[in-house]
């Protein structure tokens, strides 16, 4: 028995140490990325890469299926483009995307950061039915606006993304990959205070934050 959770623990360290390795790769990556100075004219060329999911306008897809970019802050397209590679963010589709060598290196992330974050905003239409909207939003304010902003509105420089107006589907599932620990470019603490959700505040806050206008972050 001792032997047994002698190798428990061991696996555990060996995984946690190469845990740690790949952050520390991915925080490193990131740095030199955020040393570029990005080509947004370039980035346009790029992006059809990115549009065969996103769309050419960056808006995503209606189910929710596929997140809005259009207009995210360019730090925080810059770092999960890095960490989609690092292993840091996991998605068939966009390991796909940089396994194939559809990007290559940190001027190709830089660039279309560049591009994708100067694209217009749209309004969403992919929300929740409003039965945990209540719930949701009390919670929102409880326990997320602290960083995310009333209005959803993040911050480029604390890169906190924007969620606002962002599709419905797509907040559900993160904020649970988030909960379960398999969104390894979040913090321990932001785990814990999703963790502590119900099912239904989940649904609520996503409800919440989908129904936002982008144009609400400017009143």
């Amino acid at each position: 028995m001792l032997g047994r959770c002698l190798a428990v623990t061991l696996a555990f360290a060996c995984c946690h140490a190469q845990w740690a390795s790949a952050a520390s790769a991915a925080q490193q990556e990131f740095q030199a990325a955020l040393k570029r100075v990005p080509d947004p004219v370039r980035g346009r060329e790029l992006y059809p890469t990115c549009a065969a999911c996103h769309g050419m306008d960056g808006a995503g897809a209606a189910d929710g299926s596929v997140p809005a970019i259009a207009g995210q802050y360019y730090a925080v397209i810059l770092k999960q483009l890095v960490d989609f590679r690092e292993n840091q963010r996991w998605n068939q589709r966009m390991e796909k995307v940089l396994y194939q060598r559809h990007l290559i290196d940190l001027a190709d992330f830089a660039d279309i950061a560049g591009y994708v974050s100067s694209l217009p905003r749209h309004a969403n239409r992919d929300i929740g039915d409003g039965t945990a909207l209540s719930s949701g939003t009390a919670a929102f304010f409880r326990d997320c606006a602290g960083c995310h902003g009333a209005v959803g509105q993040g911050s480029g420089e604390r890169l906190t993304p924007r969620l606002g107006g962002q599709h419905y589907g797509y907040l559900v599932r993160e904020i649970r990959l988030a909960g379960d620990l398999r969104r390894p470019n979040m913090t321990a603490q932001h785990a814990q205070t999703v963790r502590k959700l119900s099912a239904e505040e989940i649904n609520g806050v996503a409800d919440y934050l989908s129904r936002l206008d982008p144009a609400a972050e400017r009143r």
